[in-house]
């Protein structure tokens, strides 16, 4: 399958090619005419897509169509105006990796990571409760995001996340060491596991949807009751198994970003900054994939402000040392004949 992607796609081109359907639903215009409105993308990005006919019906969420359509501009944004659409044949070759975005390692590394992680620490409640927080989902960690379309909306996304924080925490132990390594690092681990409750993704990494309990609890609520399973089944009680679970209920910071207590210890706190580091950092990276240098995006809502691409300035590699020709003893023409082309090429290949 070769066809452009979704990020190399400028105004009024013209497209024909496999996407996956992110949302698809059946709306209504102001003047009263029905319409299908979809996000349809592949492993680069998301475009809005337009069916204007009334008659379509949504395709089913994490499915794959093929689709005609033009690209154009509305409100500053590209959109596709899709003019024919279908489901896969069974002679079409569609590349799935195309086509969903994935986390740049495999799973197994990155699940592995966390494991090494776990029994390489020195207080034995924390390593229970984090086993048996981590068997309980390990399938599903293999493929679930991070979140639906915000940061790491990838598969194998919280896996991602969970890495990078890992990362992150090292750094700063290394620089505040009178934080509790183990309790950290348990922290970064337990935080956004039960995001795998409170999402329905499918195996692609595609979030369909969010379960009941997801929208009447959210992740931070339902964290703290599998923290507090998983002691129990561990036969672990304490005061490690409240300090986790406040990790679990204050890491968004403030009653404003969802979390009913803020950060109340100090490596509860740096937990909630290096979530929202690695979060923001994440999209960001996002955003200047597609955004060209020396251009500002479109708002991001999610941040409430548009995003610069610095046009970073790169080292240019360092010239040769120019050899100068021995002087003939007579030469026969001393006067200037002026360079070859191939000797201009040579001479200014290294400022270009």
């Amino acid at each position: 399958m070769t066809q452009p992607t979704v990020l190399s796609l400028t105004k009024d081109t013209k497209f024909t090619g496999f996407l996956m359907v992110r949302m698809a639903e059946q709306r209504q215009s102001s003047k009263g005419d029905k319409y299908l409105d979809m996000t349809l993308g592949d492993a680069t990005g998301d475009l809005n897509a337009k069916v204007w006919d009334g008659k379509a019906e949504p395709p089913q969420t994490g499915s794959v169509i093929k689709i005609r359509a033009t690209v154009q501009e509305y409100n500053g944004r590209l959109q596709f105006r899709v003019e024919q659409m279908r489901k896969p044949m069974p002679e079409d070759d569609v590349d799935m990796t195309q086509l969903t975005l994935c986390a740049p390692e495999k799973p197994e590394d990155m699940f592995q990571k966390i494991q090494d992680t776990i029994d390489a620490m020195h207080t034995e409640d924390l390593q229970k409760i984090l086993r048996e927080l981590i068997s309980a989902c390990r399938e599903k960690l293999m493929y679930y995001p991070a979140a639906q379309r915000l940061h790491h909306a990838e598969r194998s996304g919280l896996l991602h996340h969970t890495t990078s924080m890992l990362k992150t925490a090292d750094a700063i132990l290394s620089v505040y060491p009178f934080l509790n390594g183990d309790l950290l690092r348990a922290g970064v681990i337990a935080h956004d596991l039960s995001k795998t409750t409170e999402m329905l993704s499918d195996e692609s990494g595609n979030v369909r949807d969010y379960s009941t309990e997801g929208l009447l609890l959210g992740h931070l609520v339902q964290g703290v009751s599998e923290v507090r399973a998983a002691a129990d089944r561990a036969g672990v009680t304490g005061e490690y198994v409240l300090l986790l679970s406040h990790m679990v209920i204050s890491h968004h910071g403030t009653a404003e970003f969802g979390s009913p207590r803020p950060p109340m210890f100090p490596e509860a706190e740096v937990l909630h900054m290096i979530d929202d580091l690695d979060a923001k950092m994440n999209e960001m990276e996002a955003v200047m994939k597609r955004t060209p240098p020396g251009v500002f995006s479109e708002k991001i809502w999610s941040l409430d402000r548009r995003l610069y691409h610095p046009v970073y300035q790169t080292e240019e590699p360092e010239a040769e040392e120019p050899q100068v020709p021995e002087k003939p003893e007579k030469p026969e023409k001393p006067a200037f004949t002026g360079y070859r082309r191939a000797d201009a090429d040579t001479a200014y290949q290294g400022l270009l």
